[in-house]
């Protein structure tokens, strides 16, 4: 079992900035992919970014390149979003997830955490 926890979520300008943060515990997860998503109030949960533990490597939606940056600390065992030029459809419920597929499909990775709010206000 892999055990997440966001923070950092909260209410923000448009064009300001803020860095979630997924803290994990429980099985260590070695090779694994971490991911962040978005869901916007009424609307599917999508795919924002993603980071291989190993190595690091990372990849984004397209909405989102130039502007997020997805990193972790192995050390901490935790996965930041650090999110700028933030734009009002960048609001919505953001939850970090684990998985050792590496997809941008939800339905693939199995552990959650509980999500963290983002408002972005035009």
């Amino acid at each position: 079992q892999v055990q997440l926890v966001e923070s950092g979520g909260g209410l923000v300008q448009a064009g300001g900035s803020l860095r979630l943060s997924c803290a994990a515990s429980g099985r260590p997860v070695g090779n694994w992919y971490m991911g962040w998503f978005r869901q916007a109030p009424g609307k599917e949960r999508e795919f924002v970014a993603g980071i291989r533990w190993r190595g690091g490597s990372t990849y984004y939606a397209d909405s989102v390149k130039g502007r997020f940056t997805i990193s972790r600390d192995v050390v901490k065992n935790t996965v930041y979003l650090q999110m700028n030029s933030l734009k009002a459809e960048g609001t919505g419920d953001y939850f970090c997830a684990a998985d050792n597929s590496g997809t941008t499909y939800p339905m693939s990775y199995r552990y959650w955490g509980q999500g963290t709010q983002v408002t972005v206000s035009s």
